[in-house]
């Protein structure tokens, strides 16, 4: 656009510089056509022309017309009169081939510019209206001349200007377009996943602002793409750990429903077989497949807890509970349920500790982990204890003093039907799901769990209850 702009002011200024020169050679045409016609004129009135002439040479001294020449002819050709300098064309014959002669002869005057002897001339002539007489004034190109028909100097003062202009526009839009040039870049880069356009770069005008504002849309834009493609990774993980977890709680199941079920089979078969089987040993047997239904209608009840825990977590209801009484009743019962076994139990929790929960969950996490602790601990005594208290929680501890497990099984404790010795598991009984029910009621009601190995001995679960607010 610079060029193209400053293509059309150089010709509009080239072609102005003409035209003003043009202007200005035509008035010396006219000056020189007015000395004509005054000798014309003279002529005509039959007035003596050698006066004029002589003031001529007096008038045009030391002026621009310095070294003017009029000459006078008659229709022969022959010189009547001259003032000035001696006339360039002696020979009228010469003069008469002149373009302004012929244009003389033609229309009455014309005028030339021509060139003799490395010298460039000014010339006019005139024909009288009875064609008797041919008058010429001629006057040599001077630098003084050349000065005057010079366009006047306020064109290259606008050349400057328009100079200046196109610079300063050319540094603006350089400016104005940097951001152009900056979001151009970003969108090359950003084309090929490669962003490495700094905000900072961009001016602090609208366009900047403009420019900075596509770029936080854009990497908004793909930050929300990151994290709808992250979101959807962790849902589909979680899709199909959902369905890992489902495949192996079945096969778990099944091969957990397969002892007791063969078990009774095997007891009923016999019994069937044997019609006469004295009263003891069918008496025995059937006590042994009562003993087998017991565990699998325990099994099955602890699966429906952990599917009820597990899909129906948002939809479990909870009210304000009295912690303390919750392990009260339990502790009272303890007696008549014999789930303690041989060891003792004890508790250390503050009247009124209100909590967010459920009492059918609580009580049956705490009487697992009551009877996790009396099969497997080997110890005397077990308890549970507050033991910090948050403004939104409260933490507690289950303790036993038994023998603890090898650090290499705690981080599988909650995991559905894991058993550290499987065979000896089986005969103090237990269904493997005891734990994992613990761990999914109290991450039901939002709390937390973990295991470890106690100081003194022992396991430590440390679980945290949400407290009750109004």
């Amino acid at each position: 656009m610079l060029v193209l702009m400053w293509t059309g002011m150089l010709v509009l200024l080239y072609q102005q510089y003409k035209h003003e020169s043009a202007i200005r050679t035509e008035q010396i045409s006219k000056e020189l056509k007015f000395i004509n016609s005054r000798i014309i004129n003279a002529y005509k009135n039959d007035i003596d022309m050698r006066p004029f002439m002589n003031f001529i040479n007096d008038y045009f001294a030391n002026s621009m017309y310095e070294g003017i020449s009029v000459c006078v002819y008659d229709k022969e050709g022959r010189l009547i009169y001259n003032a000035g300098d001696t006339p360039i064309i002696q020979d009228f014959s010469e003069a008469a081939e002149r373009a302004e002669f012929r244009e003389a002869e033609a229309t009455g005057e014309g005028s030339n510019e021509y060139q003799e002897d490395d010298q460039f001339f000014y010339s006019a002539a005139l024909k009288s209206n009875d064609g008797k007489i041919y008058v010429q004034t001629t006057v040599p190109y001077t630098m003084t001349i050349g000065e005057a028909i010079r366009a006047n100097t306020n064109f290259w003062i606008i050349f400057v200007i328009f100079v200046a202009m196109g610079g300063i526009c050319y540094f603006s839009t350089r400016y104005l377009t940097k951001n152009i040039g900056l979001l151009r870049d970003f969108a090359t880069k950003a084309a090929d996943n490669i962003e490495t356009v700094d905000e900072t770069d961009f001016p602090h005008d609208e366009l900047g602002d403009i420019s900075r504002k596509i770029i936080k849309l854009y990497r908004d834009k793909a930050d929300a793409v990151k994290k709808s493609e992250r979101e959807h990774k962790i849902a589909l993980h979680a899709v199909e750990e959902k369905a890992r977890i489902k495949r192996q709680l079945t096969n778990n199941i099944n091969h957990e429903l397969k002892t007791p079920v063969g078990v009774i089979k095997g007891y009923l078969d016999t019994i069937a077989s044997n019609p006469d089987m004295d009263t003891p040993t069918r008496q025995r047997f059937i006590s042994r497949a009562q003993d087998n239904v017991e565990r699998l209608c325990i099994l099955l009840g602890d699966v429906s807890t952990m599917t009820r825990l597990e899909e129906g977590t948002g939809n479990i209801p909870v009210k304000e509970i009295d912690f303390h009484d919750i392990v009260f009743t339990i502790e009272n019962d303890l007696t008549a349920s014999g789930i303690n076994g041989n060891m003792k139990f004890s508790y250390n929790l503050p009247l009124d500790c209100m909590i967010r929960g459920n009492a059918t969950l609580l009580t049956g996490m705490i009487s697992n982990l009551i009877k996790n602790a009396a099969i497997h601990s080997g110890g005397t005594e077990m308890g549970l204890d507050l033991i910090v208290e948050s403004e939104r929680y409260y933490t507690f501890r289950f303790y036993d003093n038994g023998t603890g497990v090898d650090p290499q099984h705690l981080p599988h404790l909650f995991e559905r039907f894991y058993r550290i010795d499987a065979g000896r598991s089986r005969k103090v009984g237990g269904t493997g799901l005891g734990l994992p029910i613990v761990k999914n009621t109290v991450e039901a009601l939002g709390g937390s769990i973990s295991v470890h190995n106690g100081p003194m001995g022992g396991l430590e679960f440390l679980f945290t209850l949400e407290k009750w607010k109004d």
